[in-house]
């Protein structure tokens, strides 16, 4: 079984990583393979609406020409059993990383390429450091781009620094959960 972890946190330190490490103790308890990116710390470019019509091959062919780490994480998110998104709140937000690199994955998705994504199972996570009040607008365009893209969306989880105590015991329980289950879900699809 195999999951991908992305991140749009650039601090392996800070409370988003805290988050999914959590959930990876959870999900090693049942020998899943994890790969992970950190978003930032990859060469993840924007958009460049190709074409005049706003568009370009991702439109005909469901597929980016900017040639970046784009490309591998797709690839390798396209072999995954779960994907697992985490993303820091900015400003009530998906972060820049996250933003630019769901941009692109929804472009190519959107015209019904990436078959393999359809009902991949993918868990939302959403993390914020500050008063937390921007959690709840985070996770919803979070899950929103989510369902666009195609993803079964199993679980959207907020975290505050408020509560992440909590949150981080409940991060390793949904791990050990979802390792236990995964496939459960994949043959219902």
């Amino acid at each position: 079984m195999k999951v991908i972890i992305i991140l749009g946190s650039r601090n392996p330190d800070g409370q988003t990583a805290e988050a999914i490490k959590s959930l990876e103790s959870g999900l090693k308890e049942r020998d899943v393979n994890i790969d992970k990116y950190f978003l930032p710390q990859n060469d993840i470019k924007l958009c460049q609406q190709c074409y005049d019509d706003g568009w370009g091959l991702c439109r005909k062919e469901n597929k980016c020409i900017i040639d970046d780490d784009f490309r591998e994480i797709v690839n390798n998110l396209l072999a995954a059993d779960l994907a697992v998104m985490a993303n820091p709140v900015y400003f009530g937000g998906l972060s820049e990383s996250m933003q630019s690199f769901l941009g692109r994955l929804r472009r190519i998705r959107h015209q019904g390429g990436l078959g393999e994504i359809a009902d991949l199972p993918a868990i939302g996570i959403c993390v914020a450091g500050g008063s937390g009040r921007g959690t709840t607008s985070s996770i919803d365009q979070l899950n929103d781009i989510l369902r666009i893209c195609g993803f079964d969306v199993l679980d959207m989880i907020a975290a505050r620094r408020q509560n992440l105590e909590l949150k981080v015991e409940i991060l390793k329980i949904t791990g050990k959960w979802m390792g236990e289950n995964l496939y459960r879900f994949r043959n219902f699809n």
